[in-house]
């Protein structure tokens, strides 16, 4: 069975803000790494709004090489999103859900394959409620955001989660890898 992986970035103070971090080519390699790894990352529809920046790198590439491959693999993954307003996208390698968000891994995770990736804050919060993430993947970044949307908002069952390890990147965010305790 495959592993559903929540794998964002987030800020010391547990905002989670794409534009909040401080990615630089260490992350950007480290994240290209996950995405060829996987077989899928699933996103809701704010997210996958933002990640479509990755697309304009792809006609106009950046000056900086791991934004570029960064591009590329986020380009290859199949992405699947989740909306309630979205009735199809744009991106070749993107499709919106037809089902519910709980019967969609239910059926991926059954499916042979690589692991799947969740990258949005709200599919993390609804999924985490399912008790269907496998491993937590938490890039905290050494940034106090002061405000924002917090990662584990409206969380009302305590969640138990084991260490796994950690990855401390040379501009000081640390990947710090869990996987719950099933109760």
């Amino acid at each position: 069975m495959r592993k559903l992986i929540a794998a964002i970035n987030m800020t010391l103070d547990g905002v989670c803000d794409h534009t909040a971090g401080l990615p630089d080519e260490e992350i950007h390699q480290h994240y290209e790494e996950l995405l060829g790894e996987a077989d899928a990352i699933l996103y809701g529809r704010i997210t996958y709004q933002l990640m479509e920046f990755w697309r304009t790198l792809l006609e106009n590439p950046s000056e900086e090489k791991s934004m570029n491959d960064f591009a590329i693999a986020i380009d290859k993954i199949p992405k699947i999103v989740f909306s309630h307003t979205l009735n199809h996208v744009e991106w070749n390698s993107a499709t919106v859900a037809k089902r519910s968000l709980e019967e969609e891994i239910l059926e991926l995770k059954q499916q042979s394959g690589r692991d799947i990736l969740v990258g949005s804050r709200s599919l993390i919060i609804q999924l985490m409620k399912l008790n269907l993430i496998d491993e937590y993947q938490l890039c905290i970044h050494p940034v106090v955001a002061g405000s924002g949307l917090p990662l584990f908002e409206n969380i009302e069952a305590r969640t138990i989660l084991t260490f796994i390890k950690t990855k401390t990147f040379r501009g000081g965010a640390v990947l710090i890898y869990y996987k719950p305790i099933q109760q």
